[in-house]
């Protein structure tokens, strides 16, 4: 009866250490999820999703990434940058409708998330750019 007693003192602890942790991977701290998608997304004007890779892809090796990693069918790529510290950026490419998709950008400065809505408009100015020079060029 003793060691039934202990053991289920010892279910108890385990599932509220994980009840807390699983509050503070749900929390949304200062800012809400609607905030940061908002900073973190664009919506593009074009139905071709393989471009718009393409140009995610060219965008993050002209800042530096090397890509990890590319999936035309899941429309993500994924890349690291190291400068004395590492920077991780996952994008993916999603249609909205019938003729524009959004594309979702989604980094981290070593394991902390970057939350400067700054960082991703530069990343954004850089592929409309991108986009801009290969709807020009006829690719």
């Amino acid at each position: 009866m003793k060691y039934a007693f202990q053991a289920l003192m010892a279910c108890v602890f385990i599932l509220g250490g994980c009840a807390s942790t699983n509050e503070h991977v749900l929390d949304m701290g200062d800012e809400t999820q609607l905030q940061k998608r908002s900073y973190q997304s664009r919506v593009f004007e074009t139905s071709d999703k393989e471009r718009v890779l393409r140009a995610v892809i060219s965008t993050l090796q002209d800042l530096g990434f090397v890509i990890d990693r590319a999936d035309l069918v899941l429309g993500s790529v994924s890349g690291t940058k190291l400068e004395g510290n590492q920077i991780k950026i996952t994008v993916s490419v999603r249609p909205k409708g019938n003729d524009r998709m959004t594309v979702r950008a989604n980094a981290q400065f070593n394991v902390k998330p970057i939350e400067d809505p700054k960082q991703y408009q530069n990343f954004f100015t850089s592929l409309e750019q991108s986009l801009f020079l290969s709807a020009n060029a006829g690719e």
